[in-house]
């Protein structure tokens, strides 16, 4: 993490839950994962809460959490806001804010949002671009703003690590992680996501598992990335063979999934943000948080 003020520790929780809950229940179980010892929050976004104003309502909630999207999508606002939003912040919140920056799918750019993909490499550097040199006429933060990039492939990862603090790789497996740190170097910051159920029952966890993996398997970006991990098209199909989804989704019991998580600290990453899948459609995953804290916390970070 080089000299980056951040206190982010080697765990933090990944969900897009709290949408599923009033903004009180939220900050309160923003409260309670910070208690129980996780170093940071990462929200998604997608057509839920603005991912903004939800980070400030929980990081008002809390004292030491850091607060990340995983990822804000640089369609749904121009650089401009998102550089006035994350200053905003910072300056309020000193480094404890992350903003994550993707550029999303084409569906969800093309149809949703109404947008034209294009060449979505290009569409990136010219919205840091745009970012470095917006204006800012409030109040400034004493400590800087902190960005990194939903990257998968080679092109993006070495840009996450050119243009901000590093990559946040998400669906993605200790090989992907280790290859990103070879792409990245030594210095930039590597937060990959990690899919977590604690299931130990091999048809119910794969099941729940394929709910997960299905959602994302029918996007490009996605089954690109595991294609140059050796993963065959054809294993891609229905949510995925049983192999592909255990090597997406850490599933058994907390031994199993700590092994998992430390497989990635062990290739390079600084943080992983575990994403523990709810058992039911838009239901909690607040109690495997609590199961998962006592096995998880306790890990240590690279030291290379």
């Amino acid at each position: 993490m080089g000299d980056m003020a951040l206190d982010l520790t080697p765990v933090g929780i990944w969900t897009g839950a709290l949408d599923t809950v009033p903004s009180a229940r939220a900050r309160e179980l923003a409260a309670e994962i910070e208690s129980l010892g996780f170093g940071a929050l990462w929200l998604p976004e997608v057509a839920g809460r603005d991912p903004f104003v939800h980070l400030s309502m929980l990081l008002s909630s809390t004292e030491r959490l850091v607060g990340a999207t995983g990822i804000a999508n640089i369609w749904a606002r121009d650089a401009v806001a998102t550089s006035c939003a994350t200053t905003s912040l910072e300056e309020a919140h000193p480094d404890r804010v992350l903003v994550g920056l993707g550029v999303s799918h084409q569906p969800l750019v093309n149809d949703l949002r109404g947008h034209d993909y294009g060449k979505p490499l290009t569409a990136m550097r010219r919205y840091l671009d745009g970012i470095d040199n917006a204006p800012f006429s409030a109040q400034r933060p004493s400590t800087p703003a902190k960005y990194v990039l939903a990257a998968l492939r080679t092109k993006m990862l070495q840009l996450s690590g050119e243009r901000t603090e590093g990559a946040h790789p998400y669906f993605v497996t200790p090989e992907h992680t280790a290859k990103a740190r070879e792409t990245l170097g030594d210095r930039p910051l590597l937060c990959p996501e990690q899919a977590v159920l604690i299931e130990s029952d091999p048809d119910r966890a794969r099941e729940i598992g394929r709910t997960y993996t299905s959602t994302y398997l029918g996007l490009p970006n996605y089954r690109n990335a595991l294609l140059d991990l050796g993963f065959d098209e054809s294993e891609m199909d229905d949510g995925g063979t049983d192999a592909v989804v255990d090597a997406l989704v850490a599933w058994g019991d907390l031994d199993t999934i700590r092994d998992r998580v430390r497989q990635h600290l062990a290739a390079g990453a600084d943080h992983v943000c575990v994403q523990a899948l709810p058992v039911e459609k838009r239901g909690l995953p607040d109690d495997q948080w609590r199961e998962l804290a006592p096995a998880l916390t306790g890990l240590t970070a690279r030291t290379g």
